[in-house]
């Protein structure tokens, strides 16, 4: 059986990649990753917050050396509380490159197609095989239209499509009006892969202190669900490779991913929880059922539970929505 499969114009002998994650902050943990079978790595995000203040002086057009700046500015990270600033982001890229055999794929994390784009190319020539984008924006101010959004997020790809011959894979939220079309202008804009989805990350609130407490939950298989969806719904129907991230926390769920459409399942909470070894039972459990199943390869059912081949998606969709709703006590 050949569980074999492609992504950013790689051959990976499997499905199974390591998401963006803090194991990336280390090389040790990273080669760890790769003895346990990993098809590929992704490395932790580099913000464009650290860029700007790194390079310029500046986070988000303020100073911050400009007092002015102060209270605005101190709901950020100081650069002693990332692991890793830009210089040492890039050595790390070439030493992870150097050490492993497996695709290496850096990230970056940012919201503006401004001057830290740049940047992607030093991360190219550190030896990165791949870039993610991260596009994480929640839109806080009220009049900024969607359209004006959607425009920003695809002109980035272009421009760091424009400045790197490696791969790029985008990483976005699910929260569009019309997510399709947000996936059709990034598939426009040159992305080689969309990552579905950025999870949404909500700062709770200390009702002690009155005051917003940030904090990070590991994803269950509670969110999979919506990932599915959009998987199923853009399989076979845009160019870029689809990905999935978040909510995969058993072999079952990345099964449902293949056959939802999906070309690699990126592993995070699943690794964090169990450790690297996880990725074994991923591999296990897949070709268990695809021996189960007679299966030959991968593409034999990539995409089988989609809606490549519906005659009206939107109305399959709908069916699905009425078809759920009565499930309910039967």
């Amino acid at each position: 059986m050949n569980t074999d499969t492609s992504y950013l114009g790689f051959r990976l002998p499997h499905p199974f990649v390591a998401g963006a994650s803090p194991f990336g902050h280390r090389l040790d943990m990273l080669k760890r990753l790769e003895d346990a079978g990993a098809a590929a790595v992704v490395l932790h995000s580099l913000f464009e917050e650290q860029i700007t203040a790194a390079h310029d002086g500046h986070i988000r057009h303020m100073d911050t050396l400009d007092r002015s700046f102060a209270e605005t500015l101190a709901d950020f990270p100081g650069r002693e509380d990332y692991p890793l600033g830009p210089d040492a982001y890039a050595e790390h890229v070439s030493r992870v490159k150097q050490a492993l055999k497996i695709p290496v794929i850096g990230s970056l994390n940012g919201t503006s197609p401004e001057s830290w784009l740049k940047f992607a190319t030093i991360i190219e020539q550190a030896g990165a095989d791949a870039l993610e984008l991260n596009l994480y924006e929640v839109v806080a101010n009220l009049v900024t239209p969607a359209a004006a959004l959607e425009s920003k997020l695809a002109g980035i790809v272009s421009e760091v499509k424009r400045l790197v011959t490696i791969p790029v894979a985008v990483k976005v939220l699910p929260y569009f009006t019309s997510f399709g079309d947000m996936a059709r202008q990034l598939d426009a804009a040159g992305a080689d892969a969309l990552v579905l989805f950025n999870r949404f990350y909500q700062a709770d609130i200390d009702i002690k202190t009155m005051t917003v407490a940030p904090q990070v939950a590991l994803s269950t298989n509670s969110e999979l669900l919506l990932r599915l969806r959009w998987l199923a719904i853009l399989h076979g129907r845009v160019r870029p490779s689809l990905a999935i991230t978040g909510g995969v926390s058993s072999p079952e769920d990345g099964i449902k991913a293949i056959l939802a459409g999906a070309d690699v399942v990126q592993m995070v909470s699943a690794l964090l929880r169990h450790g690297p070894t996880f990725l074994e039972t991923m591999l296990g459990g897949l070709q268990r059922w695809m021996e189960w199943h007679k299966l030959d390869t991968l593409s034999d059912v990539r995409g089988k539970a989609s809606l490549h081949r519906a005659a009206d998606p939107a109305a399959a969709e709908r069916a699905h929505y009425i078809n759920t709703l009565h499930s309910w006590g039967h």
